[in-house]
């Protein structure tokens, strides 16, 4: 999926959802365990209930690494049903990868071929040799982590560079501009760091932004999209135990669905404000 195909997607379902399928066992209703395969079924219902309201699907690797061999099965049949089904929705990889070149050459084919994800997160902070065999894939995106939610985001991230009023993370993002071009990178900033969208707008006006903490987080939406929205969304904005664990009944896909909705209604009326739909 390319950049203009993404907004477009964006257009249709006025709607920037990205929904996270942060798929954890202990949490999950409890009927589900009976299935053979907890994990696909809980995901296959709320990707058939938050679908029509999405652009994107993040499953984060680690929740399904975490079970050896069934996890990546789990993983692998989650992902092909995306595909099959849902065709048009963004799947992006939370695997925050990143190594020497010929290591991360292995996690692309991994991701991008084996998988077949669009899109994998990825941290620069090797440069660009580590970040570069992830660019080789045609219609892929790479989303690198640049400003992060969590309170450690400030050893390192914000720390100020001497000599400079920059922060690290402005230097990690100026440089990276010289890697791709926003037809390949998108960038991870935390919705807790709103304050910082118009410095980073400044830099890369035009690329994609993954947004995550907007629910349980935290995060305002309105305020994301008041710094970080620019005249294609440019915006990703991605939620998941706030919609995934809404409920833990029966019904639970289905409240899934409406937390969801509720989203997107706010969402279409920001794109609305802004012009873009």
């Amino acid at each position: 999926m390319n950049y203009n195909q993404l907004f477009e997607q964006i257009q249709k379902k006025r709607s920037f959802l990205c929904v996270g399928l942060d798929t954890d066992i202990t949490k999950i209703p409890g009927f589900l365990l009976n299935e053979e395969d907890p994990i696909f079924e809980f995901n296959k219902r709320i990707i058939d209930a938050t679908a029509q309201h999405s652009i994107a699907f993040k499953p984060n690797i680690a929740f399904y690494e975490a079970h050896g061999v069934s996890g990546w099965k789990s993983l692998e049949k989650t992902i092909n049903y995306i595909n099959l089904l849902h065709p048009e929705i963004l799947v992006i990889a939370d695997a925050k990868r990143g190594d020497i070149g010929n290591t991360s050459k292995m996690y692309a084919r991994a991701f991008f071929e084996q998988f077949n994800c669009d899109a994998i997160t990825v941290a620069p902070y090797m440069g660009e040799d580590s970040v570069s065999p992830f660019l080789e894939f045609h219609d892929k995106w790479v989303i690198l982590l640049i400003l992060t939610s969590n309170d450690g985001a400030k050893d390192f991230q914000l720390l100020n560079i001497e000599g400079t009023q920059e922060h690290l993370f402005e230097k990690v993002l100026k440089k990276s501009t010289y890697w791709g071009s926003k037809n390949k990178f998108m960038y991870v900033v935390g919705a807790t760091q709103a304050d910082y969208l118009k410095t980073i707008r400044n830099i890369i006006p035009d690329n994609f932004l993954l947004i995550p903490g907007i629910g349980a987080q935290g995060g305002s939406l309105k305020e994301v999209a008041q710094h970080g929205m620019n005249s294609s969304c440019g915006l990703i904005v991605n939620s998941a135990r706030s919609i995934i664990y809404a409920d833990t009944t029966a019904d639970f896909d289905k409240v899934a669905g409406i937390r969801a909705k509720e989203l997107q209604v706010e969402m279409a009326d920001l794109l609305q404000e802004k012009g873009l739909v």
